[in-house]
């Protein structure tokens, strides 16, 4: 269907202004959730989201190609799997250090405390980047298919 030139996304210049200024607010505030989750509402998944949500936005106003020449598939592919070895590394560390599966204490056994809240702090980035990751590539994969 050819959709008149009045109507096409790209030449909305209030649209395309708006989006680029929000953009970084839409991943400072990601990074804020991200790293402010262990002490009130929010977190990687959360946090993951809202990145996602970003490059979304920017793929609904520029266009999926435009999107994918800022983050290529491959790296969102390759963003699911960091996340989860992020996330099992973390676990496997806290073996390792002789613990069970995912006992953050373990992680500093002379300061419990900081111990947990680095095992938070590397599985919700781990979670993060999974999160993001895998929201991007879904909207990637549906916006890229033919109609």
């Amino acid at each position: 269907m050819n959709v008149p030139k009045h109507m096409r996304m790209r030449e909305k210049l209030i649209l395309r202004v708006a989006a680029k200024s929000l953009l970084p607010f839409f991943f400072l505030f990601a990074l804020y959730v991200q790293f402010h989750g262990d002490f009130g509402p929010g977190g990687g998944f959360q946090a993951g989201v809202i990145f996602a949500a970003g490059i979304v936005l920017y793929g609904l106003i520029y266009g999926i190609e435009a999107a994918q020449a800022v983050i290529p598939r491959i790296w969102v592919e390759i963003g699911v799997a960091v996340g989860v070895l992020i996330w099992g590394g973390t676990g496997i560390w806290t073996m390792q250090s002789g613990g069970r599966y995912l006992e953050y204490g373990k992680l500093d056994p002379e300061h419990f405390v900081h111990g947990q809240h680095l095992g938070i702090m590397f599985v919700e980035l781990g979670v993060l980047c999974t999160v993001a990751s895998g929201m991007t590539l879904i909207f990637y994969l549906f916006a890229g298919r033919g109609r």
